[in-house]
């Protein structure tokens, strides 16, 4: 079919509607639009239809006639061979009015209608996306935080291409921040692995990565995955709005010291807990780098000094934020971690004994760790298992032994193999101070020639 343009002539009946309605004649209005939407439409005639489509839904609201705005919308789109452009033109019209539409059940309807009429349609997916948002936090206002989640997480805006890049990124952190509400934390994981973290390099994205984190860390609690948590506490410590901001970065540099010391040993911890310990602004939080100094140095900590030497960090909280006291014992939380705090103390005994001792007895280990046998036991089980060090109890002598005993067999193996290697390397010498020698005869006897 040849397109043919038909905008000039429509432009009179447009203002002719206009005035209809004006005056209270909105149907018959209508009734002219539509039969000019016919002649635009089969025309192909993008600008002009697209130009209808608003003009009639514009005036279906400024008479706040709610149903028949929803009507003309169902209908407008389901017009035979209706033109995408226009769809889109009339949807992105419709979207303005959901702000100004009275709140309430009306508001609800033109929602659901769009959301129906832009169901399935690759043109209209970011303004759907944009009703759905907008619906789910409705449904988070009325308590209904369940169905909020599900109407978020049924969008899959990481496909979308027309959707900007930050835009997209705000959708998976509310989608995260819905699940962590409803603690749905494996799917909160999965939509986390959505966002790449590259994507807070630019500096205009701060706000969203200090988000992303926040909510990181809300996840990465909730599994006690506190050397994760000590992580995100350094990226957000390194953001630059961060670092500005002196109460902000000694907030998150103390958080950083508090968890590094919960995470349970392991080369990574150890590695960790030393690159904190050589940044220079701890000389500005002394009691957070005196505390830390405590699980580098090899010595026993006692854990009525750590109590007593270290009350303001651990009762009180962050110095500049002491309404976030991480081991409030009137929370789960708290407690969790105040647990963690002590078994971490009695872990970092253990490590330091066991570097001086080749074997001790167990009631004295249990002395000095300040414990009662059976913890004792417990505690260096937990140790073996996590291969943190190496030890095995004999109950009967009750006696624990750190230094871990070769078979005869296996010795045997292992002295052979290294003698074998030992003579590779004899023989490989002489072969190459041979060669050397023979070069050098070699080269006098040339000499002697000429």
């Amino acid at each position: 079919m040849m397109e043919v343009d038909i905008t000039q002539n429509s432009n009179e009946k447009l203002q002719e509607c206009e005035k209809l309605a004006k005056e209270g004649k909105l149907n018959e209005a209508l009734e002219i639009l539509y039969v000019i939407e016919k002649h635009a439409r089969t025309a192909c005639d993008a600008p002009a239809t697209a130009r209808i489509l608003v003009s009639i839904i514009r005036l279906c609201f400024q008479a706040a006639e709610w149903d028949m705005l929803n009507e003309n919308i169902v209908l407008l789109t389901k017009r035979r061979s209706q033109l995408k452009q226009a769809v889109a033109k009339m949807v992105q019209e419709a979207f303005t009015f959901v702000d100004q539409t009275p709140a309430g059940a009306i508001k609800l309807k033109l929602i659901e209608v769009l959301r129906q009429v832009t169901d399935g349609k690759i043109y209209v997916e970011v303004e759907r996306a944009r009703l759905t948002r907008i619906l789910s936090e409705m449904k988070e206002k009325e308590g209904n935080i369940d169905e909020a989640a599900r109407l978020l997480q049924e969008l899959q805006v990481e496909t979308y291409g027309s959707m900007d890049k930050r835009e997209k990124v705000e959708f998976i952190l509310e989608q995260m921040r819905l699940c962590l509400a409803r603690k749905d934390y494996i799917r909160a994981q999965i939509i986390s692995k959505k966002i790449s973290p590259k994507f807070f390099s630019n500096d205009e994205a701060q706000d969203l990565k200090l988000k992303f984190y926040e909510l990181s860390i809300s996840l990465a609690e909730a599994d006690s995955a506190y050397i994760k948590v000590c992580q995100y506490y350094s990226e957000i410590y390194n953001t630059p709005i961060i670092r500005e901001s002196e109460n902000k970065w000694k907030e998150a540099l103390q958080k950083m010291v508090i968890y590094g010391i919960l995470t349970p040993s392991s080369h990574d911890q150890k590695q960790m807990i030393l690159r904190i310990s050589q940044d220079k602004n701890l000389e500005k939080i002394l009691k957070y780098k005196e505390l830390l100094d405590c699980f580098i140095s090899q010595e026993i900590v006692l854990w009525n000094s750590i109590t007593t030497r270290f009350q303001e960090v651990i009762l009180k909280g962050c110095e500049e934020s002491p309404n976030t006291n991480l081991f409030e014992t009137d929370t789960d939380d708290g407690r969790k971690r105040w647990a963690s705090l002590k078994e971490r103390v009695v872990e970092h005994n253990i490590i330091v004994i066991a570097s001086y001792y080749t074997s001790i007895k167990l009631g004295r280990l249990a002395e000095l760790l300040h414990l009662t046998v059976a913890e004792t036991e417990t505690f260096i089980s937990n140790l073996v298992i996590s291969r943190t060090i190496f030890a095995r109890i004999d109950r009967p002598a009750g006696i624990v032994n750190f230094i871990k005993i070769c078979e005869p067999d296996l010795k045997l193996n292992e002295w052979s193999t290294k003698t074998r290697n030992l003579m590779g390397l004899i023989n490989k010498t002489t072969y190459m101070i041979n060669r050397e020698e023979m070069l050098k005869a070699k080269g006098n006897n040339l000499i002697l020639t000429d």
